[in-house]
């Protein structure tokens, strides 16, 4: 069992107060169990004698399938919350979640703001501002409870890609990975004190109703637990390695908008995954990889590198090269809205998009094709990562994070990547084409998987898929 590290925890204010309730400004991560973040604010709280409590400051989702996974979610995590003795509050706000929640606190006249770290520059700035309008007398601090290893401990600088981070991540994994305390109830059961109702009425009045939920994927930390489980008994586990970058063989874990949303721990997946070893090692290991070493890159980038968005993110020679080839003559160049429906002249990458737009998730593989095409058909190197940005965060329940920013950099401006060998529009960036895929899977089959005309129901993901013969 782990004990607190306070390697996790970094302060941003001392507090003069030590007798009122310890609240926690929960965001990234919107689960009550496996939660450093909460954990963190209920013993601080048990220390001073008093209760730990929790807020969360709802902004605007962007679309209706955001919304959905978003507040079913955190109405189990309510409840959780509540069984437990603890207090959950909603606040609505635009953008100024940072002072809102700060008001809060000192209308509550709590001694101390426990945070969720996030790298993502809003976050950052929320953060600030609570720390701008907090009174004197009240601290806070912020707590990495998404990462196994902390952002901060796993390195000090951006890292140049995965082989120069991998080392000090796995050797601080015996340190970090190891099983989280239980949530242990403060109080006897409280009754809830949020009215979803209206919250989720107001809500769906400001969003982008076209882009509607998903029937595949249940939301919420129970749900997650149990596709955790899925995915290590029904095959896919063991299929992973193999077939993981096949779109036709249900090797996927579907984890990636739990783990989003924060209804997932990453270091329970990770903890979970890692008891088949005995059984299935290469795919435990390969899992391990992406979910620990690959995702915390990601964080890494976001958090060191202030333009994650943008080609001034870019390495010099990936940005250099691609500068130098921005006016090569494109065989095709099509605008935002003709990718968005789909209207390529390549059947797969077609497929890929209508995947994006109606499971909410595309395979992992075809993301990284699909925005390479981007970049391979649009007028510029910027409006292509503007480009497979906007489509991924408005369609993809595993958009707007680090992950997703930087499998669009990786693909359109070689971020964690190495120089190949130029060739038009490219550059000195990776390219990959048509062929590529023919030689790693079906791609009839793909197509056919995701015709023109929409599919009634993406129940089918939810099932185990069929064995692979050996």
């Amino acid at each position: 069992m782990a004990a607190w590290d306070a390697t996790r925890e970094r302060s941003l204010k001392a507090g003069s107060n030590n007798k009122g309730d310890v609240l926690y400004w929960m965001a990234r991560d919107q689960r009550a169990a496996d939660n450093w973040a909460l954990l963190r604010a209920a013993a601080l709280a048990k220390e001073n004698g008093s209760k730990a409590r929790v807020v969360f400051a709802l902004g605007t989702i962007t679309t209706e399938r955001r919304l959905d996974f978003q507040l079913k979610g955190l109405v189990e995590t309510g409840r959780d919350l509540n069984a437990k003795g603890f207090a959950f509050d909603l606040i609505e706000v635009a953008d100024d979640a940072g002072a809102a929640v700060a008001a809060f606190a000192t209308a509550h006249e709590v001694s101390h703001v426990v945070c969720d770290f996030s790298p993502l520059r809003e976050a950052k700035q929320g953060t600030k501002d609570l720390v701008d309008a907090l009174p004197d007398n009240i601290g806070a601090s912020l707590v990495d409870a998404h990462n196994v290893v902390p952002v901060w401990a796993a390195s000090p600088k951006q890292e140049v890609g995965a082989r120069t981070l991998r080392k000090k991540i796995t050797d601080q994994l015996p340190r970090y990975l190891k099983e989280l305390p239980e949530l242990e109830a403060q109080g006897p059961p409280l009754q809830p004190t949020v009215d979803w109702r209206p919250v989720i009425k107001a809500a769906r009045q400001k969003t982008d109703r076209s882009v509607t939920p998903v029937d595949w994927l249940t939301p919420g930390s129970k749900a997650s637990l149990d596709a955790l489980e899925a995915f290590c008994g029904d095959g896919r586990l063991k299929r992973f390695a193999k077939h993981r970058n096949d779109p036709n063989v249900e090797a996927a874990s579907h984890l990636s908008p739990y783990l989003n949303f924060g209804q997932l721990s990453c270091q329970r997946a990770a903890l979970r995954v890692r008891e088949e070893r005995s059984k299935h090692s290469e795919s435990v290991a390969s899992f391990l990889e992406e979910q620990i070493v690959r995702r915390e890159l990601s964080d890494n980038f976001c958090h060191y590198q202030p333009h994650y968005d943008s080609l001034a993110g870019a390495a010099p020679w990936a940005r250099d090269s691609l500068e130098l080839h921005a006016n090569d003559t494109r065989e095709h160049v099509y605008g935002r809205d003709a990718l968005e429906q789909a209207e390529a002249a390549e059947d797969v990458w077609n497929a890929a998009q209508r995947q994006l737009v109606r499971q909410g998730k595309m395979h992992g593989f075809m993301r990284m094709y699909w925005a390479k095409k981007i970049l391979e058909w649009t007028a510029s190197p910027a409006e292509a990562l503007a480009t497979a940005l906007y489509l991924n965060d408005k369609y993809s329940l595993d958009g707007c994070d680090p992950n997703g920013f930087v499998g669009c950099a990786w693909s359109v401006m070689g971020t964690h990547d190495m120089g190949w060998k130029e060739r038009e529009v490219f550059g000195k960036v990776r390219y990959m084409n048509y062929n590529g895929c023919k030689r790693k899977f079906d791609v009839a089959a793909y197509v056919a998987a995701w015709p023109k005309a929409p599919q009634k129901s993406m129940a089918a993901f939810a099932r185990p898929a069929k064995k692979q013969k050996k």
